[in-house]
C-alpha cells in the first residue's frame, strides 16, 4: 500500500512538472494571480497584526485580557482566560491568524495542548474587512448581504464555543472581574520581561515575514492545483466553483461571482466556503502548529459544522431581511 501511495505521489508530480511546463503561460498568470492576493489582501491585513500581537504579548497584553475575560471564558466556554486573547485577535485580522496566535501562547505555556486544541476549534474568523469590502462590495456588489455573512460567520463561531463548551474544560476558578489585578499582572509582565524593544521588534518582523511567505507558498500551491485542474478538465462553471472553493477560496469566491445565479444563493456559497477555509486554509493552519501537539482533527469537525449553522444562520437572515 505504501509503495502503490508513492508510485501515485511521483505520478502526480511528474504531471504537474509536465503542466508546468507545457501551459507556462497559465500558471504563470497563476503565480501572479496569487501574488496579486497576497500582496493586496493577505500581506496587508495580516502584517500589522502579526508584528503587532508579538508585541503585545511580550508587554503583558495576555494577563491584562486574560484576567479581564476570565470570568466570561470561564463561564461561557469553561476555558482558560488566556485564550481570549486569540479569539479577539482572531476576529480583527482574520484565518490563519488564530493558529499563530494560539501557537504562541502554548509554545509560552499560557495555553496548555487540551486548551489551544480547543481555542482553535472556535477562533475560526475571515478578515471582516475581506467580507465587508472585497466580498460585498467587489463580489455581491451588495453591502448588506456583505453584512449578514460578517454576522453569520461570527455568531456561528460563537455557537461552536458553546456547543464544544465541555470538551476539555479547563479548570474553574470563579474568579470575579478585577481591573486592579489585570493591570497589576500586565505590569509584572512588562517588569519581569528582560528583552530589549528593539529584539523585541526584531523577532517580530522576522517571525511575521516566516508566516506570510509560508502562506504566500500555500496559497500560490494552490493556485496551481486548481490551474492544472481547469487546464485538464471540462468542467462547468458550478463543478469549478465547488472545487475551486474546496482547495482555494479566494479562487472560489471569484468563480461564485461569476455563476448565473441570484444574489441569495451566491450568499450561500460565500458563506460555506469562507467558513470552511479551503485547503489552502488548513494547510496553513497545519504548517503553523506542526511542531507543536496541538491536534487538527477537532478544528477539521467544526468546519464542517460551522458551514451548517453560518450558512443556516445566513439563510434565515435574508429571508427575513429581503
Amino acid at each position: 500500500m505504501k509503495k502503490l501511495t508513492s508510485i501515485l505521489i511521483m505520478i502526480c508530480l511528474i504531471i504537474c512538472g509536465y503542466e508546468i511546463l507545457s501551459e507556462s503561460e497559465t500558471i504563470m498568470n497563476a503565480v501572479s494571480y496569487s501574488f496579486n492576493i497576497w500582496i493586496n489582501n493577505v500581506f496587508p491585513s495580516l502584517f500589522p497584526f502579526f508584528v503587532l500581537s508579538e508585541i503585545l504579548i511580550n508587554y503583558g497584553f495576555i494577563e491584562l485580557v486574560g484576567e479581564l475575560f476570565k470570568p466570561i471564558f470561564e463561564k461561557l466556554f469553561k476555558i482558560n482566560g488566556n485564550a481570549s486573547f486569540v479569539f479577539i485577535m482572531s476576529m480583527l485580522s482574520g484565518f490563519p491568524s488564530n493558529a499563530k496566535y494560539t501557537k504562541e501562547l502554548y509554545l509560552q505555556n499560557k495555553l496548555t495542548e487540551k486548551e489551544a486544541t480547543k481555542i482553535l476549534m472556535f477562533s475560526h474568523f475571515s478578515n471582516p474587512l475581506f467580507i465587508l469590502g472585497t466580498i460585498s462590495v467587489t463580489f455581491l456588489e451588495d453591502k448588506k448581504l456583505g453584512l449578514i455573512i460578517l454576522i453569520s460567520h461570527y455568531i456561528s463561531n460563537v455557537i461552536i464555543g458553546l456547543i464544544f463548551r465541555n470538551y476539555n474544560p479547563s479548570q474553574i476558578t470563579n474568579d470575579k472581574f478585577s481591573l486592579k489585578k489585570a493591570i497589576l499582572s500586565m505590569h509584572n509582565k512588562r517588569i519581569n520581561n528582560n528583552k530589549r524593544f528593539g529584539s523585541i521588534i526584531t523577532n517580530s518582523l522576522i517571525n511575521t515575514i516566516n508566516t506570510l511567505l509560508l502562506i504566500l507558498g500555500v496559497i500560490t500551491t494552490f493556485l496551481i492545483i486548481t490551474t492544472i485542474i481547469d487546464n485538464n478538465f471540462h468542467l462547468s462553471l458550478l463543478n469549478k466553483t465547488f472545487i475551486s472553493g474546496f482547495l482555494e477560496m479566494t479562487q472560489g469566491l471569484k468563480h461564485v461571482s461569476l455563476l448565473n445565479i441570484s444574489k441569495i444563493y451566491k450568499s450561500l456559497l460565500i458563506c460555506m466556503i469562507i467558513s470552511f477555509g479551503g485547503l489552502s486554509v488548513h494547510t496553513q493552519i497545519l504548517s503553523i502548529i506542526s511542531d507543536t501537539k496541538i491536534k487538527y482533527k477537532p478544528f477539521l469537525l467544526t468546519r464542517i459544522i460551522h458551514v451548517i449553522i453560518a450558512c443556516l444562520i445566513a439563510y434565515l437572515l435574508i429571508i427575513k431581511l429581503y
